[in-house]
């Protein structure tokens, strides 16, 4: 009769009671399958999407939504408004925005555009998911590869597979976008909303308006293992198991890090992707490079990280708890391999 030999301590908490079942963890693609999700509206690779998809977007449909009208806003001089006559509402935060868009629209103004988002996310996370399997097949099915593929490979595949799957799915973004920044009187369906914007000047082209920042802004789970990786190395050098807290702190702060960094090209795509400011006449953006030029133009370089705070709050939590999980499933991976087998007589 064979029966295994666990570790005591690895049984037991500091308390000497039993530690709580293992989080559950899909192990598909190695733990490196907790770094690759879905994309946000941000174009990010991200957990939640893949995790809880539907369960959690109706509820987090009103921050984006407030965080794309703060993106999207620019501050006009008066010359710049001279012969104007579309007049938007200026927000000085989220809690004002929040105010002023219940105040003007009611609670159905936060949930602007939930149509498309649903349907952004569920798309998104199905060419993804699609897009990584079939990238991945091919990696392992080459002889000239290393296996199993290391952490780094593992994020490539992630980005490559994100990228393709951003140019299938970005137009629902695009109507995404028009229909949350349309001021109040000219919001429109989905399908009106698409046929307005292949009615505008770029054509049917107009859907995958953004596209080059989209598919720049899927590094953006390598930014946050990297400064993970090397936050770890500073503050907890040669500390070979972290606690739930430090894991859940180093996620929080490199996904913070990460959005920092991209910030300003989730602001550029989002001002592509929407309504001109009144002071364009009309004239939409031809690159994420003229918008970032105009922003800093009329409100300085600062303004490139309109929104940041409810982008960085809506990813830091999930991050933390991510990579508290995946610290959390190593840990139990090592015990796992350190079962010795016993025979009893």
């Amino acid at each position: 009769m064979v029966v295994t030999e666990m570790p005591r301590l690895a049984c037991l908490r500091t308390d000497g009671t039993p530690p709580p079942p293992p989080p559950p963890c899909s192990s598909a693609h190695g733990p490196i399958s907790f770094l690759l999700g879905g994309l946000d509206s941000g174009g990010h690779l991200d957990l939640k999407a893949q995790r809880y998809g539907q369960e959690f977007k109706p509820t987090t449909v009103a921050t984006m939504g407030v965080k794309t009208r703060l993106q999207v806003q620019i501050k006009q001089t008066q010359t710049d408004l001279a012969g104007v006559t579309d007049s938007e509402e200026h927000y000085h935060s989220s809690l004002d925005a929040i105010r002023k868009i219940v105040k003007a629209e009611g609670i159905e103004g936060l949930y602007s555009g939930i149509n498309g988002s649903l349907i952004g996310v569920t798309s998104t996370n199905f060419a993804y998911f699609y897009w990584y399997s079939v990238i991945r097949t091919l990696y392992l099915s080459s002889s000239a590869l290393p296996k199993p593929p290391g952490i780094v490979t593992e994020l490539s595949l992630g980005a490559a597979a994100g990228a393709v799957a951003q140019i299938f799915t970005i137009p629902v973004s695009v109507i995404t976008t028009r229909q949350q920044t349309a001021p109040k009187g000219q919001k429109k369906g989905l399908r009106d909303t698409g046929r307005e914007v292949i009615e505008g000047d770029d054509g049917w082209t107009g859907l995958w308006r953004g596209l080059k920042a989209s598919l720049v802004l899927v590094v953006n789970p390598a930014i946050t293992y990297g400064a993970y990786q090397r936050l770890r190395e500073i503050l907890f050098a040669g500390k070979a198991n972290l606690r739930p807290w430090e894991s859940f702190a180093l996620g929080a702060l490199s996904k913070a890090l990460a959005t920092l960094v991209t910030q300003p090209l989730i602001v550029a795509k989002v001002g592509l992707q929407s309504r001109p400011p009144p002071a364009r006449k009309g004239r939409p953006f031809k690159s994420f490079l003229e918008v970032m030029l105009y922003i800093i133009e009329h409100e300085g370089p600062l303004s490139l990280f309109k929104g940041v705070a409810p982008q960085v709050a809506k990813g830091v939590l999930v991050q933390g708890l991510l990579m508290m999980t995946k610290e959390r499933s190593s840990q139990l991976q090592k015990v796992v391999k350190t079962v010795r087998p016993v025979v009893v007589k």
